[in-house]
């Protein structure tokens, strides 16, 4: 009975990981794509 809960819980932190992993590289490809279609020289405008 412990043993599967255990197993339960092991696969439920692994699985938390893996979308933790998948939410983390959206949001870079986001930050990517968003960079690259502002072009490169967005950071020399005046402020």
């Amino acid at each position: 009975m412990q043993d599967a809960e255990n197993e339960r819980q092991r696969r439920q932190r692994m699985r938390s990981i893996a979308i933790a992993w998948i939410l983390g590289a959206l949001a870079v490809l986001f930050f990517i794509v968003t960079i690259v279609r502002l072009g490169g020289h967005v950071a020399d405008r005046p402020l």
